[in-house]
């Protein structure tokens, strides 16, 4: 069984985590944000730890872990699919927030998992493409298609 320290860093960077990219969807006025992915973080990692925790110990995946986890990825694009928006009939919102909302429960899984630096490298990477992603996709629009994300003024 899984000592209460180890039981603590893994649920508890689950949430920090996962809730670093809630902040940043609250900080761009998302549909949803910290507290939200915080909890999906956290419910995913839990639920892995209660999956099998000596074979998480023994650092293998078992079969009860790997179902659990499926079942999980699948489960999650519902909560997902309640922050897309169809603003109108050409326009879609809310799909970034969307997949943030499935990424945190893959940081929630690998957290359960223990596996640190697979937390450590998917969280930087997320980071900078949250952070700089839309600007650059702005300015390749600019270049390659002449325009940008802007209506036109009536």
């Amino acid at each position: 069984m899984l000592d209460w320290w180890d039981i603590v860093l893994r649920l508890g960077i689950a949430t920090v985590a996962s809730g670093v990219i809630g902040l940043n969807r609250d900080l761009h006025g998302k549909p949803i944000g910290l507290r939200t992915l915080g909890l999906v973080g956290l419910a995913t990692a839990t639920v892995v730890l209660l999956a099998n925790p000596v074979a998480l110990e023994a650092g293998r995946l078992s079969d009860s872990t790997s179902r659990v986890i499926q079942g999980l990825l699948t489960g999650i694009g519902f909560l997902g699919a309640g922050v897309i928006v169809h603003a109108d009939q050409s326009k879609v919102k809310g799909l970034t927030s969307a997949a943030c909302v499935w990424f945190t429960a893959c940081i929630g899984i690998v957290c359960g998992l223990g596996l640190w630096r697979l937390v450590t490298v998917a969280l930087a990477i997320a980071l900078v493409l949250l952070a700089f992603g839309g600007p650059f996709e702005r300015t390749l629009h600019r270049v390659f298609r002449g325009k940008s994300d802007e209506p036109p003024s009536a």
